[in-house]
């Protein structure tokens, strides 16, 4: 502080030395801009304990004519980490600032951090703005600083930016392709990664920056791993414009999320103060790239996302004891890909909770899919794809791929009439492109059996869902699906309805399933 105070001194002498018998008009333009030395100032320190870090920009007068800045003030003011000095006046805020005919003033800020505190009083990525104000026109820089004693990837702010990570005689980079595809700028990290695989051992929260690509690692997650990934909107050559927070395993990668029902494994956003906790699309989602398979995820919570997980062409997943919430997308969305899902809890999302396209070979056992709140359906099934649009947006090209999709012991649920879309290419005539099986399962089905693809699943409950159930809305099955409770209520219809399973013995909270199973990925305890 000492320093800072001194630099305010030193700044202040020089202004008025500078800026004597200087009379010129001052630019009155609304039109007026400043220029700054840089968009966003980052503080880069990783604080183990309370401290402080002092940074600085410039800000710039281009014209040929003095400019007076009406205010320059930290948007968050007093409730603000931040702290500034412009041009000798410390505080949250300065007022008319005078910069001379192509001159500049230097603006210092600094951030005290106190990571010892909850994130909700010292979020993991802390961020605010300095506001200036010139000729009724409004400017901003951004600030951003860790908040939280945390290991934070990449070890750098790069919003919207992708980082490449591998591995390499036991060593992680980071990496770049240039124009050619060749690897540049390859760059060694902190990380061991023996026999290729990273594990995130370190007892403190991740936090995911960007766009994180894996190649050549097999990334393994402990019992415990805490994983938040900062969003918001962005943009790059990649994706276009998208909610940043991503995670891409690609084919040369995979992940393996090794949670216990005593130390789960949470991936979720890093806003954590009341009002977000519970909020979708605070990032956008974990990406298994074309061909990537040994991927899974057991005791594993991925909330607060776009989507959970898209499962692209030919890559595999195995879904264990898992739960996907809180999505303003599908939860999972496949393509022509392999998920085989047990004891898995899907709920609150904002289009199909399960969205199987172009084929592939899916299993779902003891799973509990509940869209409740929405006018999309729990689960739907493609085996085709457009694979090009003419100028009208009319598709122009299709092709489709063998979809087998297997169903025992589950819930498919929600709000809606319909909660299963069938969408068969060929219209049942070819019995092998579109094999489906459902086993003692409660899903509501209406129009699925009278008008879809022109009623050709109208036998549906004959042969193709055996001993299923297709309940009432206001059936008991749920203790209180308002608050997000999927326990089976007392009068539940689930109960005692499902096939015993030898290789599912335990339910999602490691409760022992009895006699007759019930329905679901949770048993009733009686």
């Amino acid at each position: 502080m000492k320093y800072f105070t001194i630099i305010g001194a030193l700044l202040v002498s020089a202004f008025f030395l500078a800026s004597c018998n200087k009379t010129e008009d001052f630019i009155t333009d609304s039109s007026a801009k400043l220029s700054f030395s840089l968009d966003t100032l980052r503080f880069d320190t990783v604080f183990t304990s309370l401290g402080s870090a002092t940074r600085s920009f410039k800000v710039y007068n281009e014209y040929d004519q003095p400019i007076r800045i009406t205010n320059v003030q930290i948007e968050g003011n007093s409730a603000s980490v931040f702290r500034m000095n412009v041009d000798g006046t410390p505080g949250t805020s300065a007022e008319s600032v005078e910069i001379w005919p192509n001159d500049s003033i230097y603006i210092f800020v600094e951030v005290t951090i106190d990571p010892d505190q909850p994130v909700s009083a010292s979020p993991f990525i802390v961020e605010d703005k300095v506001i200036f104000e010139t000729n009724g026109n409004t400017q901003q820089v951004y600030l951003e600083a860790w908040g939280q004693n945390a290991v934070y990837l990449p070890s750098r702010f790069n919003k919207g930016v992708r980082t490449n990570y591998k591995c390499e005689d036991g060593k992680v980079y980071t990496f770049e392709f240039d124009n050619f595809g060749m690897e540049t700028n390859v760059q060694p990290t902190d990380f061991d990664c023996p026999g290729g695989e990273w594990t995130f051992d370190d007892s403190r929260p991740y936090v995911l920056y960007g766009e994180i690509f894996l190649y050549l690692v097999d990334l393994k997650l402990p019992p415990g791993t805490d994983i938040h990934v900062h969003g918001g909107i962005a943009q790059n050559e990649d994706f276009g414009v998208f909610n940043d927070g991503i995670l891409y395993v690609t084919q040369t990668a995979s992940i393996e999320a090794n949670g216990t029902l005593e130390d789960p494994i949470i991936i979720q956003g890093d806003r954590l103060e009341e009002g977000f906790s519970e909020v979708s699309a605070q990032w956008y989602g974990i990406f298994l790239g074309k061909g990537s398979t040994g991927n899974s995820f057991d005791f594993t919570t991925i909330k607060n996302s776009t989507f959970s997980l898209f499962v692209d062409s030919l890559a595999t997943v195995d879904l264990n004891n898992s739960q996907f919430y809180n999505t303003a997308s599908s939860a999972l969305i496949a393509y022509h890909s392999a998920i085989n899902a047990q004891n898995c809890l899907i709920y609150n999302n904002g289009s199909n909770s399960v969205e199987l396209r172009y084929g592939g070979e899916y299993s779902f056992e003891h799973c509990t899919i509940a869209n409740f709140g929405t006018d999309n359906p729990a689960l739907a099934m493609t085996n085709w794809a457009c694979l090009q649009y003419d100028q009208d947006g009319n598709c122009v090209l299709f092709d489709q791929n063998r979809l087998e999709f297997s169903m025992i012991n589950s819930i498919a649920t929600g709000s809606r009439r319909d909660h299963i879309i069938f969408s068969d290419w060929f219209e049942r005539q070819d019995p092998n492109a579109f094999v489906t099986s459902f086993r003692n399962c409660i899903t509501r089905v209406d129009d699925l059996l009278t008008t879809s693809q022109n009623g050709i699943y109208s036998d549906f409950f004959e042969t193709i869902c055996f001993n299923c159930i297709n309940p009432e809305l206001d059936d008991a099955l749920f203790v209180d699906r308002s608050e997000d409770d999927f326990h089976l209520d007392t009068l539940s219809i689930a109960i005692d309805q499902g096939l015993n399973l030898t290789g599912i013995p335990l339910d999602i909270e490691g409760n022992p399933r009895i006699d007759a199973s019930d329905i679901g990925c949770y048993e009733y305890q009686k």
